[in-house]
């Protein structure tokens, strides 16, 4: 074991292109994971910026933002904010519904999926909520922080079966219709 300094975090990257040749990540290890974010290209102009900034010798200023001290700061201070026992019920119960096995599943989870997100999804929705309630000036969760982070949150947790794919039917189909089921 080695101990790493706080704040510890990682960001990794994938391209769904190139997936030949490369060795997926198990479920378990994409779990440790807090979101999964889906990119599209850039715009014309955005483009443009990279390939300026990447093929010339013009070196770009990186400022700090925050320090490490105000980094830790902000973590226990979302830690802080508070949840609403009914948004807390809906995002369990949001988390728990997406397991083919649980008693709360509806039949289209049953159907559809193979296997659903475990507690880690649930603590993460509720800290990803709590960050966003904070940025927006708020001190409490609401539906909303749920809802708007539901899919990133969830959709790599979730495991889709050869029925929903032979009806076009994506995982974030899949989580777009357990919000609407859960509340």
């Amino acid at each position: 074991t080695y101990e790493l300094d706080q704040p510890f975090f990682v960001l990794a990257t994938r391209n769904p292109i190139e997936q030949e040749g490369t060795y997926p990540l198990p479920e378990a290890q994409l779990d440790r994971f807090m979101f999964s974010l889906r990119l599209d290209y850039p715009s014309f102009s955005e483009e443009m910026q990279i390939v300026k900034r990447t093929t010339s010798n013009t070196s770009v200023q990186i400022n700090e933002v925050l320090d490490k001290k105000h980094i830790i700061e902000y973590q226990e201070l979302t830690r802080e904010v508070a949840v609403p026992e009914s948004v807390l019920n809906y995002a369990v119960k949001l988390v728990t519904m997406s397991r083919p096995k649980s008693d709360l599943a509806p039949s289209f989870v049953k159907e559809y999926m193979s296997w659903g997100a475990g507690p880690r999804a649930s603590q993460n929705i509720i800290l990803a909520a709590k960050t966003r309630a904070l940025s927006q000036g708020r001190y409490n969760v609401s539906d909303e922080d749920i809802q708007s982070l539901a899919i990133p949150v969830l959709r790599h947790r979730i495991v889709h079966n050869y029925a929903s794919e032979a009806e076009g039917i994506t995982t974030d189909d899949l989580i777009n219709k357990l919000l609407v089921t859960a509340h």
